[in-house]
């Protein structure tokens, strides 16, 4: 029986906040590994690309079989992949991670959403368009949200450290490459193949750039399940939630409810990792996820 559009409705909005939820532990048990197991970003973050990137292709080989390779097939797309895979995923992943070793899942994540503010202003500036007033908005809204975090509204001192604020805005440029970047080779291809590809691509770059088999590193059993909990249920159920998600309710009301995610990580930052949020971050965290709205109020 065809379900029915108000129930298609009900599950792709289930199905993208569990996905933006999803996203949010991740983000706490990656504070916790690096935190508090001592891990570093430059071992996690290439063995979590290798090891999630392996695993979704598998399933896609599962889905499409020999069609995976197609990408290859074609040189612009293979060096659009790899440019993806090298540029987009690695440094949208690695610079998030670092984001939150040197602050916390929470903080992290916000400042990485200003990077769909930044995607706004690259498109106005390739169309030779002056930005709308809400888009406008959405961008002094991400400045004043950054402001308050960095400052707590007192210019001139940090309340969190230079490379926490370096990092996040680094990591709200990378999201915005990741995002942008391989657009035709997404619908060309679908996501599932290419995000596949990328983390791959992503891990191995990483990988041989930071050696990861070198570095000594404890993996105890706590240490394993949050490992666990990020490749398995932060990167691919996660992802299969919100692809099936959004494709219930549309790109635009997707983006609203995964909004989710860096509440999901403050909260868990909260109850698992002990961090004190004070009235000024959350009046950023405030500023900068209404710029999701204001950009999603706009045409499609």
């Amino acid at each position: 029986m065809k379900m029915t559009e108000n129930k298609r409705l009900k599950r792709g909005s289930v199905l993208t906040i569990t996905g933006g939820i999803l996203w949010g532990i991740s983000g706490t048990c990656g504070q916790y590994l690096l935190q508090v197991k001592g891990m570093a970003s430059d071992w996690l973050v290439p063995v979590r690309l290798l090891c999630a990137g392996i695993l979704l292709l598998i399933i896609c080989f599962m889905k499409q079989g020999k069609q995976i390779f197609a990408p290859f097939k074609n040189a612009k797309d293979m060096r659009d992949l790899f440019i993806f895979g090298m540029v987009g995923m690695s440094m949208c992943q690695y610079t998030y991670f670092t984001a939150i070793g040197y602050s916390n899942a929470g903080t992290a994540t916000v400042l990485q959403y200003i990077g769909p503010v930044l995607i706004m202003l690259y498109v106005s500036a390739r169309a030779g368009k002056i930005p709308e007033k809400h888009e406008l908005l959405a961008a002094a809204l991400a400045m004043a949200g950054t402001f308050l975090l960095a400052t707590h509204g007192k210019p001139g001192s940090l309340a969190i450290s230079d490379r926490a604020l370096f990092w996040g805005l680094c990591s709200a440029g990378a999201l915005a490459v990741y995002t942008t970047q391989p657009g035709r080779l997404l619908s060309k291809y679908g996501s599932m193949v290419i995000t596949a590809w990328g983390m791959l691509i992503g891990g191995i770059l990483l990988g041989l750039i930071f050696r990861p088999w070198e570095k000594a590193v404890l993996l105890d059993g706590a240490a394993v399940t949050a490992m666990a909990l990020i490749i398995v249920f932060g990167t691919i159920i996660a992802f299969a939630c919100y692809m099936e998600g959004v494709n219930c309710v549309g790109p635009k009301k997707g983006s609203l409810l995964a909004s989710v995610e860096p509440v999901s990580a403050t909260v868990f930052s909260v109850l698992f990792m002990g961090v004190n949020f004070g009235l000024m971050d959350f009046v950023g965290f405030v500023c900068i996820l209404s710029t999701v709205f204001l950009l999603t109020s706009g045409k499609e």
